[in-house]
């Protein structure tokens, strides 16, 4: 509470002990006029301290995920892909979006998660909607709109379940702006993480850096960013000064930095150290089954991929950005986060949905041995 005035600390203590204080009660504890507590008050909830009306009071270790919300349709080749001519695949219709996968992985893992995003006034969205509350996300800060249908990712897999090729329509993410996260602001503000991937606009990514980052008058959460792909990694801004965590693969770390290595755990390393030197407090660069990295408050560590048994890619890196929040937020450093995050991501390969149907925190600790294997 280092950002909290004298004052503003009094109230705040005053409200945790009898959160149906009225502000002319609290004036009077405090001898301090009702304009000064309401004041006070205010501060409160824009740094996030109390939720509005009531003055409820944010939930310990609590995440918000804001970003893509996509309808997946998954096409798994029976035989060797031929180009331009029909090809016989097994299909399947799933939910996705990387932060809505995070979220519900973050759900399923025991953390609580608010979700942030847009979807259609339609099946699909409404779909998307109920299947999140069901796996007790809360989604009240989710937008519906009539102006474009709910997002939707079509990808090819081939006979291994590796992507050969993906198709999306996101065009309604063009749609959240800057001003949602305005009126919203209490919610976000009373996170411990924010997490957000880059398929908002990067005048809203740069928006809600620009308010991590604002001094005294900035957020009390930290913030994570995922940057979806080496097209979309392009709206993040030069300076990433207020990303405290960064994610990102090989070459869309080597798209932003404008670099070519990409060939040894050795260039995932330089490049997390590049993104830190860039304004991310700290960064995880990932490069498949060559392992990990992390710079962190310690430096740049690499760590060997955990040994799988792939049955579908997909989803693995939104898990392993997941499980390493979860860890943090359950107070492990950022290295040893990184890479039980890269053992659900792992495991999630061997599942066939996006989220592991099994996933849960005791799971994840039934499978902690492989980290040593």
């Amino acid at each position: 509470m280092d950002d909290l005035a004298p004052q503003e600390a009094a109230v705040l203590a005053i409200i945790k002990d009898n959160p149906f204080a009225g502000q002319q009660e609290i004036a009077t504890q405090l001898g301090l006029a009702r304009s000064t507590v309401a004041a006070h008050i205010v501060q409160l909830m824009q740094k996030g301290y109390i939720l509005g009306r009531g003055y409820v009071m944010p939930a310990e270790a609590r995440a918000v995920c804001i970003g893509g919300a996509v309808l997946d349709r998954k096409y798994r080749a029976r035989a060797d892909l031929v180009f331009e001519t029909s090809n016989p695949v097994d299909g399947v219709r799933s939910m996705g979006g990387v932060a809505r996968n995070v979220a519900e992985n973050l759900a399923l893992l025991g953390t609580t998660t608010s979700f942030v995003s847009i979807v259609g006034d339609d099946e699909g969205g409404r779909a998307l909607l109920k299947h999140m509350r069901d796996r007790g996300i809360d989604v009240s800060q989710v937008l519906t709109t009539t102006e474009r249908p709910t997002a939707e990712y079509a990808a090819i897999l081939d006979l291994k379940g590796d992507l050969v090729l993906g198709i999306a329509d996101m065009g309604i993410f063009d749609l959240l702006l800057p001003r949602h996260f305005e009126r919203i602001w209490p919610h976000l503000a009373a996170a411990n993480w924010v997490f957000c991937d880059c398929n908002v606009p990067a005048e809203t990514l740069a928006a809600l850096i620009a308010k991590r980052h604002g001094g005294n008058l900035g957020a009390r959460f930290r913030l994570a960013v995922d940057a979806v792909s080496t097209p979309k990694a392009a709206r993040l801004p030069k300076d990433l000064s207020g990303i405290d965590l960064l994610f990102m693969n090989i070459d869309e770390a080597n798209a932003v930095l404008h670099r070519k290595a990409h060939e040894t755990i050795e260039d995932a390393r330089d490049a997390a150290l590049a993104l830190q030197a860039a304004g991310a407090r700290e960064a995880v660069v990932t490069m498949g089954p060559r392992g990990i990295a992390v710079a962190g408050t310690e430096g740049a560590k690499t760590y060997p991929a955990v040994q799988a048994r792939p049955v579908d890619i997909t989803g693995a890196g939104d898990a392993m950005i997941a499980g390493t929040l979860h860890r943090i937020l359950h107070g492990e450093d950022t290295y040893t986060a990184a890479r039980i995050g890269a053992l659900l991501g792992t495991l999630t390969t061997e599942s066939a949905a996006s989220v592991h149907t099994e996933l849960s925190e005791r799971f994840l600790e039934a499978n902690m041995h492989r980290l040593a294997g």
